[in-house]
């Protein structure tokens, strides 16, 4: 039995540490965190001084119980868990649960699993912290009182099995309040002037705007018209040097977002490849709001600058944290060798450990140099100057590695503009010719919808979650249905085109699309039903300030300034009045509009969120007629459908015609729209609209449909039409009722047999199979039977 006992987190960071460490340490696993607290509402003894109830669940009690055999066995336990607050907690519930003896157990950190690090970490142990374990115990006791609490308020004036949370709702109300601007928003129009201009020096030419917009096309038309006549000249012409800088490494904020701009990834699905290259020793530690280099990290990362790229790209740079609560890790985000630029892995791993390493080492970089030049050009019928600008790079400095993305680049719509990547050689005074001048209709942007990335950004700067938490409060609002992430298809929108052309000014329409998303965050009705709930009725725990106030009072608490407990009680009393007050008094929630009066029938149409999702409804309840619904569709909210839009809802299911003597008819159903014939369902080829499907087209999706499912199955077993071999997307497998069967690698597709069939399913571990032969059996029997009976 080895001497030292030492307990990781993950069985990933168990084996890149055994590795390091010689036979005197056995390195094991907590998997994660042993014990929590208990489901019922006894959990904390708000009256005992927040005094919690803790179980080790079912699935972590082998663990436990190796542990505990383990650390008897051992001379010294080593907690090795992450190092921030989460972590502490961990080393602190592993202490307790394994009734730990002090003196010979030690607590190490470390934010990069190397040798080095591992080894200056045993050499340097302490005890646990508790101020940073009370700070967890703290959030993690108010967003328990705050779940607990609140979830049944919801139930009981809302809608049942809804819940709510801390950060989360303020993660909701901030997706709701841009939903909200969006649809208020009003675009407004305005005439972006271009010219090309040549210098009648071989084929040099240049392109210029103006700075300012006409907002009436007549001011802009006026403009071009003098311009056919006007003579131009460089009016002035400013060369000036400008420098770049790079941005600061990666915070866990930033790598989110930069990861989501650059590699398309969520930040959940960030985390969890950072986590693999953190335990593979790859990365050092994810979780951190800090943008500091170590000594040793700021020496490699010269090293491998100047071996690389020479003496003239180094420059060292220290960067200082912002955030005066930063103290969940001591450095940024960075590769723990520098001389690895690649790394062996899954594509996901490789992408994100470039991502890391290019901004890491970008950040210790010379600047980037630049010459700009900007050119005045003076319409000599007109006041106004039209801009020409061109910039050069004079040195690429750490451009040669990496350029960081913005979030506008996704939403800027590609323009005409007068920017130039270099201007051909002007001189003050120098006559230059018109080649070309328009004036386009440009209209203003409403705010951007929230990218799981930007709704990121908008809590830090707004002080609210901490690098922890960021993730699982993104997959939180959309497990609970109360935001959805999705694509919506943009809209047609016509605009004006004024140009010069053969001396006069020619006006053209044109079309574009405008307003398509990709991976943007929208409210859906009950998300927006439970934030105005929660707006009205707890304000302060979905207010920005309050909720920063709170992060902070844990930041506090974990560097010893404050008394957990009391930040508790002052937050409890007024929180659990509210909880009572709500109860007693408050109206249930309703989020029903009424749109109008069905002119067919005389009844109220109205809007509101049902059993089963948001609905429009003639007619109600008291009727003696019971009332018609229709589900709203994908894209449409309570808040904003019109009441056309609603009374086209009632105009599905539609017959469109008859096919093999029996009806189709077009729906729409959770999936989308569909033609329903036989029993059998089609989707709609996407963009096709419902109302406009026609005979002809509802029989052609149809049979193209059979035929897919027809070059799809390659056999059907004579013993039992249900049992089918079908080509899946990765390769043959059999259908066996509901059950899904996987062949044995290896065997050849045309001598299975109906009993090869019975044998594989039966061996099944997912617990169909056995339901599935005994149905099969007894079909075969009936079968048998019935035969027998006709033949009599």
């Amino acid at each position: 039995m080895a001497k030292n006992l030492l307990i990781v987190e993950s069985p990933a960071k168990a084996k890149t540490i055994e590795g390091y460490l010689g036979k005197d340490f056995l390195v094991k696993s907590s998997y994660g965190h042993i014990r929590d607290l208990v489901k019922t509402d006894d959990a904390i003894d708000v009256a005992n001084n927040f005094e919690q109830k803790y179980e080790v669940p079912s699935d972590k009690k082998a663990v436990v119980s190796e542990l505990k055999k383990l650390a008897k066995a051992a001379e010294t336990v080593w907690l090795a868990s992450d190092e921030d607050r989460e972590g502490e907690a961990i080393s602190w519930h592993l202490y307790e649960t394994l009734a730990l003896n002090e003196d010979k157990t030690k607590r190490i950190v470390f934010h990069e699993i190397t040798k080095p690090a591992i080894i200056r970490a045993i050499e340097e142990p302490r005890k646990i912290d508790y101020n940073l374990v009370n700070a967890q115990q703290a959030r993690r006791v108010l967003d328990r009182l705050v779940g607990f609490e609140l979830s049944p308020v919801l139930w009981k004036k809302v809608k049942p099995s809804l819940s709510a949370g801390r950060v989360q709702s303020v993660a909701v109300r901030l997706i709701v309040e841009r939903e909200r601007e969006i649809n208020k928003f009003n675009a407004e129009a305005s005439f972006k002037i271009v010219a090309q201009f040549t210098t009648g020096k071989g084929k040099e030419q240049f392109k210029a705007e103006l700075p300012q917009r006409f907002e009436q096309k007549s001011d802009a038309e006026s403009f071009l018209r003098d311009s056919i006549e006007a003579a131009f000249t460089v009016s002035s012409l400013e060369k000036k040097p400008a420098k770049r800088s790079p941005a600061a490494p990666f915070t866990t904020s930033t790598l989110q977002q930069e990861a989501s701009r650059k590699l398309g990834f969520s930040v959940a699905r960030t985390m969890q490849v950072a986590q693999r290259l953190y335990e593979a020793g790859r990365i050092t530690y994810m979780r951190t709001d800090s943008v500091n280099l170590s000594d040793t990290a700021i020496q490699a990362a010269e090293q491998e600058i100047v071996n690389a790229y020479g003496e003239k790209y180094h420059k060292l740079r220290r960067y200082k944290t912002k955030s005066t609560g930063a103290q969940e890790a001591h450095e940024a985000i960075r590769p723990t060798y520098f001389s690895q630029h690649t790394i062996e892995g899954d594509p996901a791993e490789r992408r994100l450990y470039e991502l890391i390493w290019k901004r890491a080492i970008a950040s210790q970089m010379s600047e980037a140099e630049f010459e700009k030049t900007t050119a005045k050009i003076a319409v000599s019928t007109r006041k106004e100057e039209l801009v020409a600008t061109g910039e050069v790079m004079r040195f690429d400095g750490f451009l040669k590695v990496y350029m960081e993305s913005t979030d506008e680049e996704s939403d800027h719509t590609v323009e005409q503009s007068g920017e130039n990547t270099l201007l051909p050689p002007l001189e003050k005074n120098q006559s230059l010719s018109l080649k070309s001048m328009q004036a386009t209709e440009r209209f203003s942007r409403p705010p951007a919808r929230y990218t799981e990335a930007s709704l990121v950004k908008k809590l830090e700067e707004l002080g609210i979650g901490r690098p922890s938490t960021y993730a699982p409060t993104i997959s939180t609002i959309q497990n609970r249905g109360y935001v959805i992430k999705e694509d919506r298809d943009g809209r047609e929108r016509q605009y004006t085109v004024l140009q010069i052309a053969d001396d006069k000014v020619v006006e053209e329409r044109k079309t574009e699309i405008t307003g398509a998303e990709r991976s943007k965050m929208f409210p859906t009705d009950i998300g927006v039903l439970v934030n105005d709930f929660l707006v009205e009725h707890f304000r302060d725990i979905i207010d920005y300030n309050f909720t920063a106030k709170v992060e902070k009072e844990f930041d506090e608490i974990a560097q010893g300034g404050k008394d957990w407990t009391i930040m508790l009680k002052d937050f409890y009393g007024p929180f659990h009045k509210g909880i009572q007050d709500t109860l007693e008094h408050a109206d249930r929630a309703s989020h029903e509009r009424h749109l109008g009066t069905d002119p067919a029938t005389g009844k109220p149409v109205s809007v509101r969120v049902g059993r089963f999702g948001p609905l429009v409804q003639i007619g109600s309840a008291d009727d003696e007629e019971k009332p018609r619904f229709a589900s709203l569709r994908k894209g449409q909210m309570i808040e904003t459908i019109t009441f056309e839009e609603a009374m086209d809802l009632f105009k599905l299911p539609k017959k469109v015609g008859l096919f093999e003597e029996k009806e189709m008819t077009v729906a729409i159903g959770r999936f989308g729209p569909y033609i329903r014939h036989a029993s059998a369902f089609y989707s709609l080829p996407k963009g096709m609209d419902p109302m406009d499907v026609t005979e002809e087209e509802a029989i052609q999706i149809i049979q193209e449909k059979r035929q897919k499912d027809k070059e799809k199955v390659i056999r059907v077993f004579s013993e039992n039409p249900d049992a089918q071999i079908e080509n899946g997307r990765w390769g043959p497998f059999i259908r066996f009722g509901k059950q899904n069967v996987k062949i044995p690698k290896g065997t050849d597709i045309d001598k299975i047999s109906y009993e090869d069939v019975l044998k594989w399913a039966e061996a099944d571990p997912k617990g169909k199979a056995k339901a599935a032969a005994k149905t099969a059996t007894a079909k075969k029997t009936t079968k048998k039977a019935s035969t027998g009976k006709s033949k009599k």
